[in-house]
């Protein structure tokens, strides 16, 4: 989203905005209204995938006097939740608005239709990548999902485990192109394993060899190390090099981590040392990792890895009681929830969700509530990387009996961190 938002100054009227679906033949001129919004020249190749990518059927547009003054798009995604289950989910992506039109009621006029559509169309959940942070909490999405961005240090950090087994791995540079089928035959092994991760469909699994030359910033084209094991791929990364040199004649490289994955600790740790031990370099860029990466239980030095934790995913219930029953819970919760949710009056209530590890049911009800939220707090649980202990404790959730905060966010705890490997928002596709 581009623009801060639309602080609306109280006692101005705000314009009944005409919300129209973009006409299959206006993708360009919708697109055009993107980039200008973003202020941000994009290479063609990148352009040319984008628009592969687009549903023209499913943007929306706000006009004045012909001109395009906002934008909204979805995306039909399908996204692991927790339990292992993978549903439909909209992504939410290309919302902008044109500078002349920030502060009018465009955004909001956009994200309502937006979500009357998404509802009539059945999906239970719609997520974005934020490009600024404040914009989205008003419309009920909730920071459901964070990243680790590492800058390490390569020279001082070794791996300290797991030094077992690791030598069996065998490790072969390809190029990424044509290892894709192999990577992506892993990547779909591990979808279910990690809540948050998109299946990669109708030509997104191209997007991760994006590698436009505007784009490497000094740095030679992607490359891709696959490790097997006994004759099966079990990891892959890509990766690019940026070598620089001293003023004393030292060689100062940076390798950037686009992607990396596997299915066993050996092959995971083979990838990480190759990765470390490149030559001519001394530093390791990795700006998108879940918060529970391995890697810090394998280092010899933490401190050196310097990790940051940011904000990645935002979740928005679009249907609270299909959300609710489309996963599973760690264990079992019986509690009734009194929602609130002025931008979708159809979830604003008392829910009482009764589930387990097999499934779940969830029914409106007038008992008393076991504990109050607004729909983006209880979005931010949904995925189990935010607990309600902690929305309780910054004030965001509401118990009204001892122990249910324990009770809820033991259901709803995932084993692994939520995470978005991959970028569907138009300002943050893989550039490193």
């Amino acid at each position: 989203m581009s623009s801060t938002g639309e602080l609306v100054t109280h006692g101005s009227p705000l314009p009944d905005w005409d919300v129209q679906s973009l006409p299959p033949d206006q993708w360009q001129p919708f697109y055009a209204a993107v980039l200008g919004a973003f202020h941000e020249p994009e290479p063609d190749e990148v352009t040319a995938l984008w628009g592969s990518l687009g549903e023209p059927r499913r943007c929306l547009v706000v006009r004045e006097r012909g001109a395009i003054m906002g934008t909204a798009g979805t995306f039909s995604f399908r996204m692991s939740i927790p339990g292992g289950r993978v549903v439909d989910t909209a992504g939410v992506s290309m919302v902008s608005v044109q500078a002349v039109g920030r502060r009018r009621g465009v955004l909001t006029a956009l994200m309502r239709q937006q979500l009357d559509s998404l509802r009539r169309g059945g999906e239970p959940l719609a997520v974005l990548t934020a490009s600024e942070a404040p914009i989205y909490g008003r419309f009920g999405y909730g920071m459901a999902a964070r990243q680790l961005s590492l800058d390490i240090a390569s020279r001082r950090v070794r791996l300290a485990a797991p030094a077992v087994g690791s030598d069996e791995v065998g490790l072969s540079v390809e190029d990424p192109h044509k290892a894709l089928d192999a990577c992506e035959e892993l990547y779909g092994r591990l979808l279910p394993q990690r809540p948050g991760m998109m299946a990669h469909e109708n030509g997104w699994e191209l997007v991760p060899l994006l590698d436009p030359p505007a784009w490497r910033d000094g740095s030679a084209p992607v490359e891709c190390v696959i490790a097997r094991m006994d004759g099966r791929v079990a990891g892959y990364a890509r990766y690019s090099v940026a070598v620089e040199w001293s003023r004393t004649n030292t060689a100062e490289g940076t390798v950037r981590v686009r992607d990396i994955e596997a299915d066993d600790p050996r092959a995971y740790a083979a990838l990480w040392r190759f990765i470390l031990e490149t030559d001519l370099t001394s530093r390791v860029i990795a700006p998108n990792r879940p918060v529970d990466e391995a890697l810090l239980h394998m280092v010899s030095d933490v401190r050196h890895c310097t990790p940051t934790v940011l904000d990645s995913l935002y979740v928005r219930l679009v249907d609270i009681p299909r959300a609710l029953c489309a996963r599973t819970y760690a264990t079992a919760i019986d509690t009734v929830l009194e929602v609130g949710d002025r931008f979708a009056p159809w979830n604003q209530g008392r829910w009482r969700l009764t589930g387990d590890g097999e499934g779940a049911v969830c029914t409106r009800t007038h008992d008393a509530p076991d504990l109050s939220l607004d729909v983006a707090a209880l979005g931010s649980a949904y995925l189990g990387g935010v607990t309600f202990s902690e929305l309780a404790a910054a004030g965001r959730v509401h118990a009204h009996r001892p122990g249910i905060l324990a009770t809820a966010t033991a259901a709803f705890s995932s084993a692994s961190a939520p995470w978005m490997p991959f970028a569907f928002c138009r300002s943050l596709l893989p550039r490193l």
